[in-house]
């Protein structure tokens, strides 16, 4: 009958009933982690009770017991109400709210891969192109504005698992499953742009599943009949294990490899020569990081720990072991200031100030595991893409300022495996790519930005 007397669409019932689930789903684990939170609260004061002494300053039952046991109770007391303000905070943190409405559209989709991408990056010279890695044992290069395929990577036989352009050249960093990091040189003319499209018709509900199955289908069929690189410049082959992630030290003339050996290496690139291996994590490596502007090397590991490498003084490289998390350490980040921002497995981000790493200066917490995750340079917004298809917007502070737009027919279907910002031309670009073969570009727009403290 509620269905009858409704006058609301179906889809938008759909949507509406989507979102109230994920709103109660949120408040229900809140109000259990309060409920412990209580608990915790309750048997400390039990103890404060049993020692002569309430929360509340109530009177002590005896001057003996004053006497004997003032110190302990003091201590008590202070952890009680150390743990409530605590909790408090961390609770109403949880609903802190932007104080403007952020607008975030899709402005195209990259559709070719035959597999899950991995990976992706934006070239930092012109041409600006899309560079995607992906699970089909190839890389691809993409027309930003049209969509368009323009150039695959075939050199690797296995897996492709990231891809990092050179900062001032037109060289790209894969790295791969068949234990190997390539480098290879490209050439792409962009396309002429074509009159602007209604973007919002392209992701209606109008678009059925048919008709977007047989979209990609085209799409993967003219990314295969673009011009293919299949032999790398340099071959970096010192792993025992798969190579998850590569990227390049400031300047560009050396490269770091993370492998599942669970080591990073650091190499020439001129003379493919090993100068370093990085040993120390307890298990596979998951993610590597160079800083924008100083000799800086972060590793994400699955021992739940990250390292901060510093190689500013050529005679001597010291490391620095972070242990902030709970599960693995999917990535960790470099912000354009000094901040390490790392995401894990347990389902929280933190944010890291170079100059005190000993406990984080903001944690997020989620409700999914948070996969490579990326800040904006100018804006200093985290993105978070996650293992349930969502891609969430946070400022450093911790405060969400926006969820990436999700449907049955807009957004990713699968896994959202990795997030890039481009803040070229005065806008804010971000993309995204998951385990369901695509990247997607969207415009963000925040009307209220972050002030610098």
């Amino acid at each position: 009958m509620e269905l009858l007397d409704s006058k609301l669409p179906l889809s938008m019932r759909s949507t509406l009933l989507d979102l109230f689930g994920q709103i109660e789903r949120e408040f229900e684990s809140l109000y259990i982690e309060n409920l412990e939170l209580r608990r915790e609260i309750d048997t400390l004061n039990e103890r404060l009770v049993s020692e002569g002494q309430t929360i509340e300053g109530g009177e002590l039952s005896k001057g003996a017991l004053k006497a004997k046991a003032s110190h302990s109770t003091s201590q008590l007391s202070q952890k009680l109400k150390t743990t409530y303000k605590a909790s408090t905070s961390k609770i109403v943190s949880s609903f802190k709210a932007t104080t403007s409405r952020a607008v975030c559209q899709i402005l195209k989709e990259y559709v070719g891969h035959r597999d899950g991408i991995w990976d992706l990056a934006i070239t930092r010279n012109s041409p600006v192109v899309l560079g995607t890695a992906s699970a089909d044992h190839s890389a691809a290069l993409w027309s930003i504005e049209t969509g368009k395929c323009l150039l695959r990577y075939a050199g690797h036989a296995g897996s492709v698992n990231s891809i990092k352009f050179h900062p001032t050249e037109q060289m790209a960093l894969t790295a791969s499953g068949d234990q190997t990091a390539h480098i290879w040189r490209y050439m792409v003319q962009l396309p002429v742009i074509p009159p602007v499209a209604d973007i919002s018709a392209q992701c209606d509900d109008e678009l059925d599943f048919s008709d977007k199955e047989e979209a990609e289908g085209d799409a993967e069929a003219q990314c295969s009949e673009v011009p293919t690189i299949r032999v790398a410049t340099t071959t970096l082959k010192s792993h025992q294990g798969v190579v998850i992630a590569a990227d390049w030290l400031v300047g560009g003339k050396q490269v770091v490899t993370a492998s599942w050996d669970r080591a990073a290496n650091l190499y020439e690139v001129e003379t493919s020569e090993l100068v370093h291996t990085l040993t120390g994590h307890d298990q596979e490596l998951t993610h590597c990081c160079t800083h924008p502007s100083q000799r800086l090397v972060v590793t994400s590991s699955r021992d739940t720990t990250f390292r901060l490498w510093d190689f500013r003084d050529p005679s001597i490289h010291s490391v620095n072991v972070f242990q902030g998390h709970t599960d693995t350490v999917t990535s960790a980040v470099f912000t354009v200031g000094d901040n390490v921002v790392s995401g894990s497995d347990d389902r929280t981000v933190k944010v890291w100030d170079l100059k005190n790493m000993r406990s984080p200066i903001a944690t997020i917490r989620t409700d999914s595991a948070v996969n490579r995750i990326s800040v904006s340079a100018n804006q200093r917004i985290i993105a978070l893409p996650h293992d349930n298809r969502q891609v969430r917007l946070f400022d450093m502070t911790g405060v969400r300022l926006a969820r990436l737009p999700r449907s049955n027919r807009q957004g990713h279907r699968r896994m959202v495996c990795c997030s890039v910002w481009n803040e070229e031309n005065a806008s804010c670009n971000l993309f995204t790519c998951g385990f369901d073969r695509q990247a997607i570009g969207w415009n963000i727009n925040i009307p209220v930005l972050l002030q610098e403290k």
